[in-house]
């Protein structure tokens, strides 16, 4: 397969195959709303996305991009066991990987992941908790940020939406948040925000309910969280910092600048953990919602959704997210400013 030309490539790993991943991506290439003149990358199995194609065209499905119309790499991976879970699970790690690598070698490409099964990765024996991790360590980064991104439709505001802890159980969220990984992340949303303002509006979502109350109903905000966010600011003038917020209400603004372009605007909130930044993120923005890993020296986006075992085969999954991922990677590689941060 040639990959010389100077073409912009999209690169997209098609994530677990028993999952909804190749059926997203046949429907998303067939779209007319993802940007043209792109070198479109497949990395999977060549079988699995031709029997895709034709189980879906057997439902009747038009909309699909012909395998045999595409590139695609699909690398020799041999099965680790018995098990179905765990040889597809397998399978999509090593697809990661070389499209990582393959991305790499391509500075003007950008990366887009299927959805992976992270208990299928640890029955190969591949213990990360997220493609993130894997990312960070394939391009030997420290700090990066599983941040999530969305352009309304509807007034063409960006809504951003980052994490300070990740892939962890909430028990342990309390345990990993400190002055210097607010700093860290604080940081890396300045630079990704500073793409889009000259002057960014972050917000800081606090972690207890109302922000603490002042000690009543949690320590964290009053120990050491309200200074961190003082003393970030101190340092960054430039970025108009609130919180720590009140995390019931620290949204209502994202869903009136989502809906009304009237309507007060800001850059992005910082959220403490998974749940409490993806709950208002998916509510508000729906399909339109893409997962971005920010700190990378490529741009890399995912759909925010996971592998919807429950509807494989039924021809009924939607590509939205897809869409706006490949979109999302076009916009922000496409970006100077963006790339001049990394």
């Amino acid at each position: 397969m040639n990959f010389r030309n100077n073409k912009f490539k999209v690169v997209l790993s098609v994530g677990d195959e028993s999952g909804i991943g190749p059926e997203i991506i046949l429907k998303a290439l067939s779209s007319n709303k993802i940007p043209e003149n792109i070198d479109y990358v497949l990395v999977g199995s060549k079988k699995n996305l031709q029997n895709t194609y034709k189980h879906l065209r057997f439902l009747g499905l038009e909309n699909l991009a012909n395998p045999k119309n595409l590139k695609i790499y699909d690398p020799e991976i041999s099965s680790s066991d018995n098990n179905p879970k765990s040889n597809y699970g397998n399978a999509s790690f090593y697809y990661l990987i070389k499209a990582i690598e393959i991305v790499k070698q391509h500075p003007n490409s950008a990366l887009v992941t299927g959805p992976i099964c992270k208990k299928s990765w640890s029955l190969a024996g591949h213990y990360f908790s997220g493609q993130t991790e894997v990312l960070a360590q394939a391009c030997g980064v420290k700090n990066v940020g599983m941040l999530f991104t969305a352009k309304s439709p509807i007034t063409g505001w960006r809504f951003n939406t980052l994490l300070a802890t990740t892939h962890i159980s909430l028990s342990e969220v309390p345990k990993k948040l400190t002055k210097e990984l607010i700093h860290s992340k604080l940081d890396l949303f300045k630079d990704f925000c500073n793409t889009y303002s000259d002057k960014p509006t972050l917000k800081v979502a606090g972690l207890n309910p109302h922000a603490g109350e002042e000690g009543l109903l949690g320590h964290e905000e009053k120990n050491w969280l309200n200074d961190a966010l003082i003393t970030w600011n101190e340092n960054n003038k430039d970025i108009r910092l609130f919180g720590p917020l009140s995390p019931d209400s620290c949204w209502n603004s994202s869903v009136r600048a989502w809906n009304d372009k009237n309507a007060e605007k800001h850059d992005g909130i910082l959220a403490m953990y998974h749940d409490q930044g993806l709950i208002p993120m998916k509510v508000i923005a729906l399909n339109y919602s893409v997962n971005t890993t920010i700190g990378l020296p490529f741009i890399r986006t995912s759909p925010d959704h996971g592998t919807g075992f429950d509807i494989t085969g039924k021809g009924i999954a939607q590509c939205q997210s897809m869409i706006e991922a490949i979109k999302a990677a076009v916009e922000m590689t496409n970006n100077s400013r963006l790339l001049n941060t990394h």
